[in-house]
């Protein structure tokens, strides 16, 4: 099934833009209420049943619907609920951090049929794409023949400029090759997939949106904290990637540094300083980036390092909140789910004690998906890029 943009004349439509923009509205609301009867789906979303019946059948006859057992005890015919094949499209993901990257393989419905990660010290090109194409080999094996034939895309999900933070991870000078790399063409020596790049914030929070607690708000800030700390936002139940692909860039914001003075978020509520407290102390700091996580011999560090993520926090909430009238702020991150709760109760003890005068501030709450969002998030990318709407 091919999915086209829109075309509009004078405020009129084409024939093929408006089905295609039908067929992809049909499949957002079986994926967001599960499966549905084709009345339902005319109810919903305001066509007539003679279009949806239509749009149904081409659907199921390309393989992205599936009949399920009529529904009786309606006057009249019995209702036949169609659902999503889940192997109707397939992706691959890959989150590529400054400390480790992830691999997973998803279907339409969110199912993550494999899964691998790599750390290393500093990534670098070679080794990234090494990993990228070794990987998608490996997973492949582990697909059928129908699925590997329902390959879709490839999302990649990394943090902009990733060159840009050589001082503060202590990289070597060559680091800053990323600068010149085409990601584009490096991916297309791999596979002739279609390619889909994001900020790796706002594929944490799509991630989010889709597979975790973001169907209970309409209009919501995140943060993700990993090596450094990113976000995205949520509006109208959507998210918000911004005209130049930067909402969310929540690092800059600026907050109260400890000694007085300010500095920007991303230097006071990220992994890396949580690192550096443990290597000052001469430990190994691996198991931080290592699946699964298990960061019981940090202890001692972590305590500091929360009071101090979750008082940052509740200041950039705040500056948040003055701007847009957020229901919440999702909190997630590379991290144990027991440490992330830990984050959030301090931030909203923080928050408490602010002054929020003028402003109803959004409450922090606890994100859903976890240390994996950014890979999953990478892996939507193309399956909501090319069937469903946010």
């Amino acid at each position: 099934m091919e999915i086209c943009e829109i075309r509009t004349l004078g405020g009129g439509a084409n024939q093929v833009g408006v089905r295609a923009y039908n067929e992809r509205l049909i499949l957002s609301m079986i994926q967001r209420y599960g499966e549905l009867p084709g009345r339902d789906i005319a109810e919903l979303t305001g066509l007539s049943a003679q279009t949806v019946s239509n749009i149904l059948r081409g659907l199921e006859a390309e393989e992205f619907l599936l009949r399920r057992d009529p529904r009786r005890g309606r006057v009249g015919k019995p209702s036949v609920p169609m659902a999503l094949n889940p192997d109707a499209a397939l992706s691959f993901g890959l989150k590529l951090g400054r400390r480790s990257a992830d691999l997973v393989v998803m279907n339409l419905t969110g199912e993550v049929l494999g899964s691998s990660q790599t750390t290393f010290r500093y990534p670098m090109p070679d080794e990234v794409f090494g990993y990228l194409r070794d990987g998608m080999a490996d997973l492949s094996r582990g697909l059928t023949p129908y699925q590997r034939g329902r390959l879709r895309g490839i999302g990649i999900a990394a943090p902009s400029e990733i060159w840009s933070w050589t001082e503060v991870l202590d990289a070597p000078l060559d680091f800053t090759v990323w600068a010149d790399v085409d990601v584009k063409a490096e991916v297309a020596k791999i596979s002739d997939l279609p390619l889909f790049t994001e900020n790796d914030g706002t594929a944490a929070c799509r991630a989010e949106h889709v597979l975790g607690r973001g169907r209970e708000f309409s209009d919501y800030a995140y943060f993700f904290i990993g090596s450094f700390i990113g976000g995205g936002v949520v509006l109208n139940s959507g998210v918000t990637v911004g005209a130049r692909n930067n909402a969310g860039a929540f690092g800059s914001l600026r907050v109260p540094a400890p000694g007085g003075g300010e500095l920007p978020l991303i230097d006071a509520a990220s992994l890396h300083l949580l690192e550096a407290a443990i290597t000052a102390e001469g430990l190994d700091t691996t198991a931080l980036w290592t699946q699964p996580q298990d960061w019981t011999a940090f202890e001692p560090f972590i305590e500091p390092w929360v009071m101090r993520t979750g008082d940052a926090l509740a200041h950039a909430i705040r500056s948040i909140g003055s701007v847009m009238d957020f229901e919440a702020v999702l909190i997630d991150g590379a991290m144990p789910p027991q440490v992330r709760d830990r984050v959030v109760a301090r931030t909203r003890e923080a928050l408490s004690v602010l002054d929020t005068r003028g402003m109803l501030p959004p409450r922090p709450e606890a994100a859903q998906v976890g240390a994996n969002a950014r890979a999953l998030g990478a892996a939507c990318a193309p399956i909501y890029a090319q069937y469903f709407f946010q």
